[in-house]
């Protein structure tokens, strides 16, 4: 017999385990002896696999051929130099991949789901690869199924199988055996299995299958991920093609020119080839990938971790950031400051019909200590009736009136309903906001007094919750709300406040001086909503207000109209929050949505940058999200806005760097025999300073700080070309001036006499340095940055001047890159030019800043 076909007390027995759970030793012991609940990866290719990819590149054959051709013609020392530049750009090469790979494994490692699981008797959270089968498991709507488990108790139970099975309905779930043979999986209604979305409801099963052993391991192979590539890298790589193209026409008009002029074929060769391979901008693609990787390691450490990869790049074009109150902008610590009980005939000679609502209408757990946990909302009721109770007195309440069943709480309905024994009748306790109480009570007047005094509570900022219920004879066959929540008793209500968390108004401050507009979305009271808007600083006067039954009388043409001096949206529906997304995205803004529910992961989805809370969050939430709030905090979704600025800025200042100098070599090698100077660099200079100026100082620059006037720009335009805004510009002039300070360099000291080539291959090398030092900033100058502000790019220059040095003085180098050590004029003479490009990109960081006032 199959799981789904046995009763619950005998998979009890075959997995040796009970509803108290398994003990945490024994748990241990099964997880040592079947291995982790997770599917098995694709295999990654191997370390030496990695390396030796590195040499497949097009123009790095092309290289090693022309070693090849070298050595056959007698030049040994070129081949072996060749080989040896074309190993250690291979080594560069593959660090680089090896550091991006990495970063994206420890993120994949970050969103790994939690679960909740009843261990030692008690309910704890536990990553769902720990589960082993025996383990019971709390499923609830918005949870992800961690693994394949049998239930044996359901609440309104609904399954989304979509994923295992193609059934686009989600699936009512039941707990009763099967007696009938070859079930089909999609039609296994006590089963719910790894990988599905719960929608709906709450459950209890025994784990069965884990990892491999699920239905969703058996077509595991179907859902291996590939590393997203984003937009950026997609436009860098067409870049990189169309660049390629060019330096390669130019550099066969070389080897025409040079072949047409006379010179030594090989040589002309040889030139062309190391021009292109220098000129071609192919660590790009891997330098973006390593900044972006990094930056989200980055926003990993402050709280806000990134799912998808191209929401580090979108993120600084964020023109509207729509939030939560609750737990976002609130410290989501729910205190209870005011009751209003009614009156009426006690249920319970212990306690007041209203704390009776606050006693069972709950879904609150206690913890192993025997402490309440829970949702906040519901957190915060039953602690004050802690205070006015006991904990001896509510659990006997519990147990007196024992929970038969339950409407879960539902956004549309804004209301629960549970269901309890009271003798031979059954108790309807049903617990909501004011007006969604008001709607089902049987008198009109206690309906109309609860709409009245619930609005002043909230005009203070108190959130108000009303309770509500009846005595009905049996326990109904089908639990309908429709049926339940109809002529309910008013109980009473209460009033609870949840305070702005410290660091938000600073936040909301930061973001409109960063031309960034906060809007907040709430299920609650429209005068709760206006009241904490206002206090953080989101709602003026002026503003509009925006309740969800305005929302859904408006048309799409009005609501155009109106979305932008809209500020706070009250009694909301989830299902409205795409529509937010939608108008603003069609009037052109980039809108981060915050969400937590099942209902919000289609505006999660549709929204620029979709935001799941890490803490409150439902598993389908997070799935759908490009960024999660480990902390569930505002102000974290503003860091995130900046390292993304930050991020982007420092992607544009080494496209800026390295383009600049691919473009100086080529105009250096294009421009000299015009210029009736001699090939002003050997091949070997060539490779030299494509591989140690290009790649260590360009590595470094990823991790510059942000600048310090980063958030009070406006957002990026979301189709600004990478190089707006003067880069382009800078790319053409600074690349001219460096191969004009070059060649300069090589006619004086022609002139003069003096170590001519050895001053043109130092000049440039020491000119791309002083150039990547200027272009730490765009605005501000080198001397207000300060040296140390960036020690990783201090040290790659250092490093690359060392090296540099070496190659000048060292005479074993001397031999092998054919230079002659240089005297202390010629030394500085060259450092003199260098200092040229440094001060010019300086000056126009002066002229910019002129223009703009």
């Amino acid at each position: 017999m199959t799981f789904y076909q046995l009763p619950i007390n005998q998979l009890f027995k075959e997995f040796n385990s009970k509803k108290d759970g398994l003990s945490d030793a024994e748990a241990e012991n099964r997880l040592k002896e079947l291995g982790p609940n997770s599917l098995e990866e694709k295999k990654k290719k191997p370390v030496w696999l990695l390396f030796l990819n590195q040499f497949k590149d097009f123009m790095i054959l092309i290289l090693a051929a022309a070693a090849v051709i070298s050595g056959v013609v007698g030049d040994l020392t070129d081949t072996i130099i060749i080989l040896v530049i074309i190993f250690l750009n291979a080594v560069l090469g593959f660090v680089q991949e090896f550091r991006a790979e990495k970063a994206m494994e420890s993120l994949k490692k970050l969103t790994e789901i939690q679960t909740k699981a009843i261990r030692n008797g008690h309910s704890q959270s536990l990553p769902s690869k720990s589960l082993v089968p025996g383990d019971v498991v709390l499923l609830e709507a918005g949870n992800m199924v961690p693994a394949d488990i049998r239930l044996f108790e359901t609440f309104s139970l609904k399954i989304d199988e979509s994923s295992l099975t193609g059934e686009s309905v989600p699936i009512d779930k039941s707990s009763n055996p099967i007696s009938a043979e070859n079930v089909a999986a999609g039609d296994q209604v006590n089963m719910a299995f790894k990988g599905t979305l719960i929608t709906n409801g709450r459950g209890t099963g025994l784990v069965v299958g884990t990892g491999m052993k699920t239905e969703i391991g058996k077509i595991a192979g179907l859902l291996q991920e590939e590393t997203p590539v984003t937009p950026l890298q997609q436009r860098m790589a067409r870049f990189g093609k169309v660049i390629s193209y060019l330096i390669l026409g130019i550099c066969a008009l070389l080897f025409l020119a040079g072949w047409a002029r006379g010179e030594n074929i090989y040589q002309v060769l040889l030139l062309s080839v190391s021009l292109a391979v220098a000129a071609i901008p192919e660590a790009l693609p891997a330098l973006i990938t390593i900044a972006l990787s990094l930056g989200a390691g980055r926003l990993a450490k402050k709280n806000a971790l990134i799912r998808k990869l191209p929401a580090v790049e979108s993120l600084g074009s964020v023109t509207y950031i729509c939030t939560d109150k609750t737990g976002t902008l609130t410290q989501n610590k729910m205190t209870v400051v005011e009751v209003d009980e009614k009156s009426e005939k006690p249920l319970s000679p212990d306690i007041s019909n209203l704390q009776l609502g606050m006693a069972l209408c709950h879904d609150v757990l206690l913890d192993k200590g025997g402490m309440p946990e829970g949702e906040a909302t519901e957190l915060a009721l039953v602690e004050y009736l802690l205070r006015e109770t006991s904990m001896d007195q509510y659990q006997k309440i519990a147990q007196e009136f024992p929970r038969v069943g339950e409407v879960p709480f539902d956004s549309d309905r804004k209301r629960m309903s549970t269901l309890h024994q009271f003798g031979e009748q059954v108790l309807v306790l049903s617990k909501g906001a004011s007006e969604a109480i008001a709607a089902i009570l049987k008198n009109q007047d206690s309906a109309e007094e609860l709409k009245t005094s619930s609005e002043k509570w909230a005009q203070e900022g108190e959130r108000v919750l009303a309770f509500a219920g009846k005595v009905i004879p049996e326990l109904p066959t089908e639990i309908e709300w429709e049926k339940l929540e109809t002529e309910l008793e008013y109980f009473g209500k209460t009033g609870l406040i949840d305070p702005p968390r410290e660091a938000v108004k600073k936040s909301i401050e930061e973001c409109k001086t960063a031309g960034i507009k906060p809007v907040m979305i709430t299920g609650d009271h429209p005068a709760t909503a206006k009241a904490i808007a206002e206090e953080v600083g989101i709602w003026h006067e002026g503003d509009l207000v925006l309740i969800g039954t305005e929302l859904a009388k408006l048309d799409d043409g009005e609501f155009a109209n109106k979305v932008e001096k809209v500020t706070v949206y009250a009694r909301v529906a989830p299902e409205q929050k795409l529509r937010i997304v939608q108008a603003l995205q069609a009037k052109g803004h980039f809108a981060a949505m915050t969400g937590d529910g099942v209902n919000d992961a289609p505006s999660l989805k549709a929204a620029t940058i979709g935001v799941a809370m890490g803490i409150a969050g439902t598993d389908v939430s997070k799935e759908a999200a490009h960024l999660i709030l480990l902390d569930d905090n505002f102000s974290t979704i503003v860091k995130a806005v900046k390292e993304g600025r930050r991020i982007y800025d420092n992607i544009r200042k080494f496209i800026k760097y390295i383009m600049t100098c691919n473009g100086a070599e080529i105009w250096v090698i294009g421009l000299a025999p015009f210029l009736g100077l001699p090939n002003p660099l050997l091949p070997i200079h060539i490779l030299w300073i494509n591989l140690v100026t290009d790649g260590l100082p360009a590595l470094a620059l990823a991790s510059e700080k942000p600048e310090k006037d980063l958030m009070k720009r406006p957002p990026r335009p979301p189709k600004q070309n990478l190089f707006a805004e003067g880069v382009g510009y800078h790319i053409v002039w600074v690349g001219i001036l460096m191969a004009t300070v070059t060649l300069f360099t090589q006619f004086w000291a022609i002139r003069q006499d003096w170590h001519w080539q050895t001053m043109v291959f130092s000049v440039l090398s020491f000119s791309q340095l002083a150039h990547v030092m200027a272009v730490r900033s765009d605005r501000t100058f080198l001397y207000k940055q300060g040296l140390l502000s960036n020690k990783p790019l201090l040290l790659s220059v250092a490093f690359t001047l060392a090296l540099q040095f070496a190659v000048i003085y060292v005479p074993w180098f001397n031999e092998i890159f054919r230079t002659q050590p240089l005297d202390l004029i010629e030394l500085v003479f060259c450092g003199g030019m260098a200092l040229i490009v440094f001060h010019a990109v300086e000056l126009e960081k002066w002229i910019r800043g002129k223009i703009k006032k």
